[in-house]
């Protein structure tokens, strides 16, 4: 069993979400710059950010509006239920989460980059709420099984119960909760983009024997439509592109058929080596 827990840069943001690539103090006790920001997503895939702007009671709220809703009968949480197959069966429910919102995109824009904000098109948001009860033998099941994520960048608020694991050189390491803290993880279209510079890397939740856990990704995506490749600056006859040329659509649909147990589809699209 591992005990061990990932020291993943932990990023000090200014509250001026607007400036924040100026912004950056510290990730534990020296003061990082975006080249520690750049490593830690070619060999992590995750980061950790605080003092980002979001009020405390913001997030409180969420987290408790989140275990409302699954307290509720389960008769009045299926009239939240959707049966578009573009949402995978998932629950579809509003917040008005506007200050969160807000926050959380003018973050992303922020550290995308012009190439990253015309490639992704008329790119989007979308929020999950995971809840994993209590189980008496976690070692039995998972509350998600290891995998990537399919979109751009995942910024994800847990609260104080421990179950995310990221894998790290072939073992999979807890990241401890941090009160106020969202956790970014690159996902893989940002791999592809980056001709796999940066790492989207596989990430499972696991179950608590004595607490309920809430989670809370919000997905940074890409336009259906978009056409995504990697960025023609990073390849010449040195560097060949790894990945064909596909619309987000494309990969979102090959993701969700062969479903969250298979880890991801980035190898479906892997440009010819012959």
């Amino acid at each position: 069993m591992v005990t061990a827990t990932t020291k993943l840069l932990l990023s000090d943001l200014a509250s001026t979400v607007k400036s924040v690539l100026s912004n950056y103090i510290r990730p534990i006790s020296d003061r990082p710059n975006l080249t520690e920001i750049g490593q830690a997503c070619q060999h992590d895939g995750f980061f950790q950010v605080k003092n980002h702007g979001i009020p405390e009671t913001i997030i409180n709220n969420m987290l408790s509006i989140s275990r409302a809703f699954f307290k509720l009968l389960e008769s009045e949480r299926l009239k939240s239920y959707s049966d578009d197959p573009s949402k995978s069966k998932r629950l579809s429910i509003s917040f008005n989460i506007n200050t969160e919102k807000e926050v959380v995109a003018e973050y992303c824009t922020s550290v995308r980059g012009d190439y990253i904000d015309k490639a992704l098109g008329k790119h989007g948001q979308h929020m999950a709420l995971n809840y994993c009860p209590p189980c008496p033998q976690p070692e039995l099941t998972y509350g998600l099984p290891g995998h990537t994520d399919p979109n751009l960048i995942t910024v994800l608020l847990q609260d104080d119960v421990p179950g995310l694991q990221v894998l790290r050189n072939g073992k999979w390491l807890p990241v401890s909760p941090i009160p106020n803290t969202f956790i970014v993880n690159i996902s893989d279209q940002m791999q592809v983009l980056s001709n796999d510079l940066y790492k989207s890397v596989l990430h499972w939740a696991l179950v608590n024997c004595d607490k309920e856990g809430i989670s809370i990704p919000t997905f940074y995506c890409p336009s259906p439509d978009a056409v995504i490749a990697p960025a023609k600056d990073l390849i010449d006859e040195r560097h060949l592109a790894f990945y064909t040329n596909f619309t987000y659509a494309e990969y979102y649909q090959k993701f969700w058929n062969r479903g969250l147990a298979a880890e991801g589809c980035l190898d479906l699209f892997k440009a010819s080596t012959a």
